[in-house]
């Protein structure tokens, strides 16, 4: 909104140094700081509202024992409202909202925020123990995915000039020139991404700090990567696919790690709040939906290796579990407990320095993902 302001000041007055907001990365930068000081100024309303309601985060039976969660029933949860507000009201100010890009960012996150809202809100409010049935919220993650498949698939114009002739490929890291045509194919490959994506960071989501930090780790990398696709000369001197007007990204990539810095304010441990299903579906859907529209789905196991390891990990456990039951009689487990987090606990790890080391891995993980585009 402010962006087109600015720009019709300019035109209609010229006043100098307002050409400045025409700049995505002067924009971005103020989007950031929109989202660091909403985040400040609605986080101690939105938590002192919740604890007025009593809605807190129930005791986890399985995690009995473990660490120090017997302290944390009825700490107050559906902290995803405060990243929600400090991410979509700074990048529909600062952004181009007309832009295809950024248009299905945020359709995408206010949806699957919607999703793990719901969520939440049968759990703690309703007190539903499993909150939404699962079926219910795949099918909420697979009709936005059809939605965004449909839009890049059906109507690659809407995207700008040159998109056409992309718009179902992925590019594929480590090469030069190289990138995969899904062809129809292409829309069940974004419903698998977005649905995996939203549910990995929501499985990571179990420690103070850890899945806001993390996000916010990829994003940055995942911002920078959104910046020099959209620039034609940057992605020239890159060899990496030119998608006009990506660039835009760039502003919610900005806002959502200051939302996600914000967040951790109060999130860090001890957590003051938690940020639930709410959040945890909606970052994950961003971070899926930010590397399909830029074509580098393939880097989402690098880029978030930290969200692969988690989910992988249940996957693991689930499977020789019922193996072993079927063959033996009796589930056997290969970790502690999941998801993997949770195994270090079982090991006595403090839950500071687990979240402390999966930080180093996921900036790791960034410098090596924003390697790839040399090392070719």
């Amino acid at each position: 909104m402010l962006y087109f302001l600015t720009q019709w000041i300019e035109r209609s007055f010229a006043p100098p140094g307002f050409g400045v907001f025409q700049y995505v990365t002067f924009r971005a930068a103020a989007a950031a700081i929109t989202a660091l000081l909403i985040s400040f100024i609605v986080g101690p309303l939105i938590i002192a509202a919740l604890k007025r309601k009593q809605i807190g985060e129930q005791e986890k039976l399985e995690l009995q024992g473990t660490g120090n969660h017997v302290n944390k029933k009825g700490t107050p949860t559906m902290g995803g409202l405060i990243v929600l507000s400090a991410l979509l009201i700074p990048t529909l100010l600062w952004a181009n909202i007309t832009n295809a890009f950024v248009i299905l960012i945020v359709s995408i996150t206010a949806w699957l925020g919607g999703v793990g809202f719901l969520d939440d809100y049968l759990k703690v409010v309703k007190k539903m123990k499993k909150g939404l049935i699962g079926r219910y919220k795949i099918v909420g993650q697979v009709a936005i995915g059809l939605a965004l498949g449909c839009s890049i698939y059906f109507f690659p114009q809407w995207f700008g000039q040159g998109f056409a002739q992309v718009a179902t490929q992925t590019t594929v890291p480590f090469t030069k020139y190289i990138n995969f045509d899904f062809g129809i194919w292409y829309i069940p490959v974004i419903v698998f991404v977005l649905t995996a994506t939203s549910n990995a960071v929501n499985l990571t989501d179990g420690l103070d700090g850890l899945a806001i930090g993390t996000v916010a780790i990829a994003t940055l990398a995942i911002g920078v990567i959104c910046y020099v696709t959209g620039n034609a000369k940057f992605a020239s001197y890159l060899n990496i696919m030119h998608l006009r007007g990506a660039d835009e990204l760039f502003v919610f990539t900005a806002a959502l790690v200051g939302a996600a810095l914000g967040f951790l304010w109060f999130n860090a441990y001890p957590a003051q709040i938690f940020m639930g299903d709410t959040g945890s579906l909606a970052l994950g859907g961003a971070i899926g939906g930010m590397c399909i529209l830029i074509k580098k789905e393939l880097l989402l196991p690098i880029i978030g290796l930290v969200f692969f390891a988690e989910t992988v990990s249940v996957i693991l456990q689930v499977s020789y579990f019922k193996y072993t039951k079927r063959k033996y009689g009796e589930g056997r487990r290969l970790f502690r407990i999941a998801p993997l987090h949770h195994h270090f606990e079982k090991l006595g790890w403090h839950e500071s320095k687990i979240v402390s080391r999966f930080y180093i891995i996921a900036v790791l993980m960034a410098i090596i993902t924003m390697a790839t585009f040399k090392v070719r």
